[in-house]
């Protein structure tokens, strides 16, 4: 069976932003056993799973995000919608736009130190939407 779900995420301001509860909050029931897959219908901001218990990991990713694809590079050629576009643009690139998680014993089946994250990489990314399908 597949299930499809669609998950509006508040405005929130550029960084990483763990948004695992909000996701399961939207699920529930979950299936025994199936696998989620989550889906950003946008190209200015990208999912990851990554360390959801020291509260410096989301400043040090947006800091090295930053590094890798610095802003105001005077040989971008898309700079028409603002400085933080276009690397807003690679960045999303670099994370991806989905992710896919196991679900077993109706819960997201997550290591203990993992969680996900929203990577808004917009200055003012807006409401952003996510497509949940599970498959059971």
């Amino acid at each position: 069976m597949i299930q499809q779900i669609e998950i509006s995420l508040p405005p929130m301001e550029r960084g990483f932003h763990l948004i695992t509860d909000h996701v399961v909050e939207k699920l529930h029931p979950l299936p025994e056993k199936g696998l989620l897959n989550l889906f950003i219908k946008h190209t200015s901001a990208a999912l990851t799973v990554n360390e959801n218990a020291d509260p410096g990991v989301p400043a040090d990713l947006d800091y090295i995000m930053n590094r890798i694809v610095p802003e105001r590079d005077k040989n971008y050629v898309h700079t028409v919608e603002g400085a933080d576009d276009m690397p807003a643009h690679a960045k999303c690139s670099l994370n991806g736009v989905s992710l896919t998680i196991p679900v077993s014993g109706h819960r997201l089946n997550l290591g203990t130190w993992q969680g996900i994250y929203l990577c808004e990489f917009r200055n003012r990314g807006g409401k952003r939407k996510l497509v949940a399908t599970i498959y059971s």
